[in-house]
């Protein structure tokens, strides 16, 4: 090998894998989920976050939605904002359905 090289004539490429880069976030899930997909990866013989990130994915490309029923609180005018039963998804998940 040289002991020197001129990079100086070099054109600067950008990087083409750009796209396909991930973005580090933070979420807070709960234990029960987070051991469902730990079980379900260490079977697949990958990382359960990449795991989640193909579920993630798929609900993207197809368009999923969950069909949410909440059960309405006596005198809430806000409707936008969730009664805080609701925070937990506890019984209020009914299923996954593709949006048309």
């Amino acid at each position: 090998m040289r002991a020197h090289y001129d990079f100086g004539k070099m054109k600067g490429e950008r990087n083409p894998y750009v796209k396909a880069l991930k973005q580090p976030i933070t979420m807070r899930l709960d234990k029960p989920t987070v051991a469902y997909f730990k079980a379900l990866a260490t079977e697949l013989g990958m990382p359960y976050q990449n795991l989640i990130n193909l579920y993630l994915r798929d609900c993207a490309l197809n368009h999923k939605r969950l069909d949410l029923k909440w059960a309405s609180s006596p005198g809430r005018t806000n409707r936008r904002k969730l009664p805080r039963s609701a925070r937990n998804l506890k019984g209020g998940v009914r299923r996954i359905t593709k949006a048309s």
